[in-house]
């Protein structure tokens, strides 16, 4: 399964991402900002869906909004 970022560039287990876009996260209070650094990223079954850890919170985001480090 080939993962890319909003750039094209492949996405792979460990990466480091930069969001791209200010994220409202569903169900929660909390606020992904634009330009926010998520590391050590895990790949999941959907190549457009990327889980990480976010401000100590477990989140699953769109590959759409990432861009490789």
């Amino acid at each position: 399964m080939d993962v890319n970022d909003c750039n094209g560039n492949s996405l792979s287990d460990g990466d480091s991402v930069i969001v791209v876009k200010t994220l409202n996260v569903q169900g929660s209070p909390l606020v992904i900002k634009k330009g926010t650094k998520v590391k050590n990223i895990r790949l999941t079954d959907d190549a457009k869906e990327v889980d990480c850890k976010v401000n100590g919170t477990r989140v699953v985001l769109k590959t759409m909004y990432l861009k490789k480090k």
